[in-house]
């Protein structure tokens, strides 16, 4: 409990929303405690360079302690939260301990999601967490071992086709990583394979890669991702994943794609604490999960409970913000600003406005996009570009 008079700013999660909240609630007259289930912060738009190798687990997890060490009234909490009493004011964790609040900032991001599908998971792993891209690292570098191993040219040709499901950014980056892999880490290092001629398949139903880029953008990234061996096959919907392969139907009869390693970018589901806060403030929830917030991310009806980055539904001028890194980085500091108004006696800002710094996805080495508003490129520039932005993040 909190001494009297004191308030007590608890934060559910330690992703980019959460952590920036925390942060920016460092010279507030506020106690903090920040809940998260895992002890470190992962800089999750650097996961796919864990999966394919390029980085170490460590480079891109940093210790949440480490990260608030000296903001004095900070404190962390190695928990889970399991449920949210509005009315009493409570959160409730696996441990069966309680935390009253003041105020309460709920950031627990987003899950894998199969679109119901959740069999298809053993087969095609996602990437959302550091064990994710473990596995996905294990299952790549697996499949060129026992493509070196296989006498049958067919079953070799299996371990060495490699699908990966979903062509937004996630699957893009994971692809053109994959492919470099392939044409140069392991280039050398068998006698009766050559990696080079592994085949990578990037599938989705949208028309193109990267349908929320501008379509000049995608096609020059589909144009690099060919150049590196990737073969993108658009307008195609996965009907069915399973230990050897995937049936997808889109162009005519159904067809079937054998592979040994199925990798799914395709989705993402808010975390299931969203669904039981929305139960019980009586709250909606979007097709996603997702908790309709008002426009400064208040949960109607409870002004003392936010709700940031994925697991918000926020309204922008072309429909829902996208449950992205600089959404979340946006919307902790403009909750603590709400916080610290009020406890102040001013007038806090009420409607959350989405500064859009611009979209980048990466292809490779030396080839990405960059989407700025009315600075659109590709190529070098705009992966220096990716690069620049990425270490001034990962450095804070």
């Amino acid at each position: 409990m909190s001494p009297p008079g004191e308030h007590h700013a608890v934060i559910l999660g330690g992703g980019f929303g959460g952590l920036t909240a925390a942060k920016a609630l460092r010279r507030a007259p506020v106690r903090v405690t920040l809940v998260d289930r895992r002890n470190f912060h992962l800089f999750q738009p650097l996961l796919y360079q864990a999966a394919t190798g390029g980085l170490s687990p460590g480079e891109i997890a940093t210790p949440i302690r480490s990260l608030l060490r000296r903001q004095s009234n900070a404190t962390v909490l190695l928990e889970e939260a399991t449920g949210i009493d509005p009315h009493a004011k409570v959160v409730h964790t696996r441990r069966g301990a309680t935390s009253s609040y003041h105020s309460l900032i709920v950031a627990t991001g987003a899950a894998n999601f199969y679109f119901g599908n959740d069999a298809w998971a053993p087969f095609a792993p996602a990437l959302k967490s550091i064990e994710d891209a473990t596995e996905i690292r294990r299952r790549i570098l697996n499949a060129f071992e026992m493509a070196e191993l296989e006498p049958d040219l067919h079953q070799r040709r299996l371990w060495l086709t490699f699908v990966i499901i979903g062509a937004g950014p996630t699957g893009v980056e994971l692809a053109g990583a994959l492919a470099e892999i392939a044409n140069d880490t392991l280039r050398r290092d068998f006698r009766r394979i050559r990696p080079e001629e592994s085949r990578i398949l990037l599938l989705d139903a949208a028309a193109r890669v990267l349908p929320q880029f501008p379509e000049h953008l995608s096609r020059q990234a589909s144009e690099s991702l060919v150049a590196l061996g990737v073969r993108p096959r658009t307008g195609v919907r996965v009907e069915s994943i399973d230990e050897n392969g995937v049936t997808v139907t889109g162009h005519g009869a159904p067809e079937r794609i054998a592979s040994r390693t199925v990798l799914w970018a395709a989705g993402v589901r808010s975390s299931p604490l969203g669904a039981l806060l929305a139960e019980a403030c009586g709250a909606e929830l979007d097709r996603a999960g997702r908790v309709k917030v008002s426009p400064d991310l208040t949960v109607p009806g409870f002004p003392d409970i936010f709700v940031v980055g994925d697991l918000a539904h926020v309204s922008g001028a072309g429909g829902p913000l996208p449950g992205v890194a600089p959404v979340a980085m946006q919307q902790g500091p403009f909750a603590a600003r709400v916080i610290a108004a009020r406890l102040a006696g001013q007038s806090p800002p009420v409607r959350f406005e989405y500064w859009n710094k611009g979209n980048l996805a990466v292809i490779g080495r030396r080839a990405a996009v960059a989407d700025f508003g009315r600075f659109r490129f590709g190529g070098t520039l705009a992966w220096l570009a990716w690069l620049g932005i990425h270490l001034a993040y990962l450095a804070t």
